[in-house]
């Protein structure tokens, strides 16, 4: 789910880290439901509910200011993660991390070549001994030259995760974009990528407007 919040004059905006202080409400829809809410006004009523009548004004563009603030979320953990030494990067360092197994998750770029993604893949089926599995890791719905401006480095095209705690992290903001956007359910090795935090389990459920908008208000 997505935290959105409201400034102090009332515009609602997303809250990708969701740290912003005040009232928020989460929705836990795709972009494509996100779309059709916000144009046939379901999503106003919803979000009036959940945030107890204050005044709201909902950008147009929302669906595309949540998206990128998910992008750059995702992105700013990558970059936190390189820097604390729990990222591996360049394909060759990739490939002997993972086949000596030190790869707890191994991503592409979305514009990755086929041929780079099977070799690396291979590697990290050796490594985690699923060879069979099919296992190819995620596609992030990233391009290399996001990536490569985000981690301060030319042409990322792949990366390794080597620390649990760190795929953990990266998890969090990349399955909030993935389920944001309708892209694919993760890959991982046996058991699979933890999910992404959920929604506080004490947050009152604010009546949704219809099926498909699942909003819950704090």
């Amino acid at each position: 789910m997505v935290r959105l919040a409201i400034s102090p004059d009332g515009l609602v905006l997303p809250d990708p880290l969701a740290r912003a202080p005040g009232r928020g409400a989460w929705i836990g829809v795709s972009r494509a439901d996100l779309e059709i809410a916000l144009a046939n006004g379901k999503l106003k009523g919803a979000l009036a509910r959940a945030f107890k009548g204050a005044p709201l004004t909902i950008p147009a563009d929302l669906p595309d200011l949540i998206e990128q603030g998910l992008k750059r979320a995702t992105l700013d953990r990558l970059g936190i993660e390189l820097r604390a030494g729990s990222l591996v990067l360049g394909t060759e360092k990739i490939a002997q991390a993972a086949r000596s197994g030190a790869v707890v998750l191994l991503a592409h770029a979305s514009d990755a070549k086929a041929d780079g993604v099977g070799k690396l893949a291979q590697a990290w089926r050796v490594g985690e001994d699923a060879e069979g599995s099919g296992m190819t890791g995620r596609i992030l719905p990233l391009d290399r030259a996001a990536l490569s401006v985000a981690l301060g480095r030319d042409n990322v095209v792949h990366l390794g995760v080597t620390d649990a705690g760190a795929a953990e992290r990266i998890a969090g903001p990349l399955d909030r974009l993935m389920h944001f956007i309708g892209a694919a359910a993760p890959e991982g090795p046996p058991g699979g990528m933890p999910p992404g935090e959920p929604a506080p389990a004490d947050a009152p459920a604010a009546q949704a407007a219809n099926d498909d908008l699942d909003t819950k208000g704090e």
